[in-house]
């Protein structure tokens, strides 16, 4: 089993849900206003605490009508977490996670995709990263920006990052 298929992710209009639920309502969500384009965006942040977790997000945006996220904290053990102590070691843990979620998800959805024929207008090639041009993780971009693409997809960094430093963040 999958580490994204244990447990749950939550939606503040849904609760728990679990990740076949999840996609689930990642197809519902399309099916309300098929007319209009989706991003499915994955990003992730984490806490600045002693304990560590990372909140990862899965955000479907309806380009110019709002949007829905789902999201999923994930904690280590107190003797992995310890790893996680400087900042460096925390924003590359975002971004593997980010791309093992993206990588999990595209699979499920590309499969759910077969029952949805008509559900074409949707994007999936974004992964945000917290970071950015200005601040600690300046000289960061370019090792993240290229883990990012490694995994097949395109790296948004702050400000455009909203799914890692606005989403992910609130639940940091």
């Amino acid at each position: 089993m999958h580490r994204f298929e244990e447990g749950y992710f939550y939606n503040p209009s849904k609760g728990n849900l679990t990740f076949d639920n999840v996609i689930k309502e990642i197809f519902a969500y399309i099916q309300e206003k098929p007319q209009n384009f989706y991003d499915i965006i994955v990003g992730c942040d984490s806490s600045s605490g002693d304990k560590v977790f990372f909140p990862v997000v899965i955000v479907v945006w309806r380009v110019g009508g709002g949007g829905r996220f789902f999201i999923k904290k994930i904690t280590y053990p107190d003797n992995i977490s310890k790893k996680f102590s400087h900042w460096h070691q925390r924003i590359l843990e975002e971004v593997l996670l980010s791309c093992d979620l993206a990588l999990f998800l595209k699979e499920a959805i590309l499969k759910e995709a077969i029952n949805h024929e008509n559900l074409l207008n949707y994007q999936f090639r974004y992964i945000h990263a917290d970071v950015g041009e200005v601040g600690k993780t300046r000289d960061m971009v370019k090792e993240i920006v290229g883990l990012i693409k490694s995994n097949g997809f395109e790296a948004k960094i702050k400000p455009e990052s909203f799914a890692a430093s606005s989403i992910a963040d609130k639940y940091s």
